[in-house]
């Protein structure tokens, strides 16, 4: 990905350094002849195809009992360590154990800019990123949410949620395994 972003840059560069008098024709042409659209397209697929997975993967999982510390569907999932297991089942990316760590460990957006498979954190034990989940899209994320319960989908703009909300963070590309691919 880095390669193709820095072959755009070059030919930009390169236009810009010697203007024909088509415009952007000999870009246009140099982008073509290189397959850089279709490469980029590819990169953009493959990023969205891997946040479906993880969602996709993610609500398999729903039913599944919580449990403290529990981080596979044996014992059951406490909220990071089903995070963590998401994670690393369908991204091959293995997060830190703790939702605070999650937190530190990823890039923080800005929650307008919310895509499915982005991290959601809250405040839920009066401390920051004390919770974790994550966002499936349309203003819901799933998660493990407590002792007693089951992992579920919940609407972030419930009270108890809205009012709890920490942030909003993003797994960088540059952190997963295939990312210099």
């Amino acid at each position: 990905m880095k390669r193709i972003a820095l072959i755009l840059l070059l030919a930009s560069a390169a236009a810009q350094a010697a203007p024909s008098p088509g415009g952007g024709d000999d870009l246009d042409k140099f982008i073509a002849d290189k397959g850089l659209l279709v490469q980029l397209d590819q990169v953009r697929q493959s990023v969205a195809d891997k946040a479906s997975n993880l969602v996709v993967t993610a609500m398999g999982f729903l039913g599944v009992p919580y449990r403290r510390g529990g981080n596979n569907i044996e014992t059951g999932f406490d909220c990071s360590g089903f995070v963590r297991a998401m994670f690393e089942q369908t991204v091959g990316l293995v997060l830190p154990r703790k939702a605070e760590q999650q937190a530190a460990a990823t890039q923080s957006i800005n929650r307008r800019e919310l895509k499915p498979g982005d991290l959601v954190f809250f405040n839920t034990m009066r401390r920051a990123f004390s919770h974790v989940g994550i966002y499936v899209g349309d203003g819901k994320f799933i998660h493990a949410p407590k002792p007693g319960a089951e992992v579920r989908v919940e609407d972030m703009s419930m009270t108890y949620w809205a009012r709890r909300f920490d942030g909003a963070r993003r797994v960088a590309a540059a952190q997963s395994p295939d990312a210099a691919n």
